[in-house]
């Protein structure tokens, strides 16, 4: 069965899936469209945000200790496989699915767009909602600053996707390492601003 042996027949088949639920439900409420665009917005930025989020986690807490790990083992077989075949394409859904969270994101706040990246402070008394929403929106467009500036050109240099010297090579590494490893950190408060927007901060 495709759907289950390719992921990306399963990918658009649970998009599809979403699809259908969301129209179901959508068939009963009585604002449909101005329900299904807020939905719309706020799933696509979900669903992004976890592939990138994940992959994030991934690279931080499963990919960069095991390449180390295989680099010290002389005996053992080493990271080439992952990084010939695994890296790019995480790379590819990594670098994508940050783009498409933020543009979602942006999309989801619409009218709030000013008012969480000016961080509330326009109003009088500041809005906690801009504030918070803010602060993890700000975070997450430094996020994705690091993503498309530092990280993958430079992890490009390192998987050999572009010419660069030894040297070079050794640079990028440090380069896009730092990058992925400020942005683990900024994703944990990130998320607890995306959580606690509406709900308040959780002390």
């Amino acid at each position: 069965m495709k759907i289950l042996s390719n992921h990306r027949y399963a990918l658009v088949t649970g998009v599809i899936l979403a699809l259908i639920v969301a129209w179901i439900v959508n068939s009963v409420l009585a604002d449909r469209i101005a329900y299904f665009n807020l939905g719309l917005a706020r799933w696509v930025h979900i669903v992004a945000g976890v592939f990138w989020i994940g992959l994030l986690y991934y690279f931080n807490a499963v990919q960069t200790p095991a390449l180390a790990a295989a680099a010290a083992d002389k005996g053992g077989p080493g990271g080439a496989g992952i990084a010939k075949y695994v890296a790019p394409r995480a790379l590819f859904w990594f670098r994508w699915s940050a783009l498409v969270t933020w543009l979602s994101g942006a999309w989801y706040l619409g009218g709030n767009f000013p008012g969480a990246f000016s961080l509330g402070l326009t109003s009088d008394p500041v809005s906690s909602y801009h504030l918070i929403i803010g602060i993890g929106a700000w975070l997450g467009t430094i996020m994705l600053f690091n993503v498309w500036v530092l990280i993958w050109p430079n992890q490009k240099k390192v998987l050999g996707l572009v010419a660069a010297t030894d040297e070079q090579k050794a640079v990028a590494r440090v380069i896009a390492g730092n990058a992925s490893r400020v942005n683990f950190i900024l994703s944990i408060p990130m998320l607890m601003c995306m959580a606690s927007a509406f709900h308040g901060l959780p002390f």
